[in-house]
C-alpha cells in the first residue's frame, strides 16, 4: 500500500472552484481499482505553535493498493479533464508518494 500528499496551490481566491471540481470527481476516484481512500482536506485552525497554514492550499490525503494503481489514476479521463477544468485556477502541484515505515 502506499499514501500519498498531493499539495495543490490554487490562485487567490480559486480554492472554492477547485474544491467544487474535486467533489465532482471524488467518486469516480474512490470507484477506481485499487483506491483505499481519497479524501480533500484544508488546514485546521487549531493555533497550535508548529502547525503551519496555507489558505491557499488543498492537500488530497489518498492511499492506493500499488503504485501502479495510482499511475492508472492519474491518467484516468476524469483526471485529465479534471485537470484541464482547473487549469487556471491551479498555481502548483507537488506530490508526495510514502510508504509505511
Amino acid at each position: 500500500m502506499i499514501h500519498v500528499i498531493a499539495d495543490i496551490r490554487t490562485a487567490p481566491g480559486a480554492r472554492p472552484r477547485v474544491l467544487q471540481a474535486f467533489a465532482a470527481i471524488t467518486p469516480l476516484v474512490r470507484a477506481e481499482a485499487g483506491c483505499l481512500g481519497y479524501t480533500a482536506t484544508l488546514d485546521a485552525d487549531t493555533n497550535l505553535p508548529r502547525q503551519t497554514r496555507d489558505d491557499t492550499s488543498i492537500l488530497m490525503v489518498e492511499r492506493w493498493e500499488s503504485l501502479e494503481h495510482l499511475k492508472a489514476h492519474l491518467e484516468a479521463p476524469h483526471m485529465l479533464a479534471y485537470r484541464e477544468q482547473v487549469a487556471a485556477d491551479v498555481v502548483d502541484v507537488s506530490l508526495r508518494v510514502l510508504t509505511e515505515a
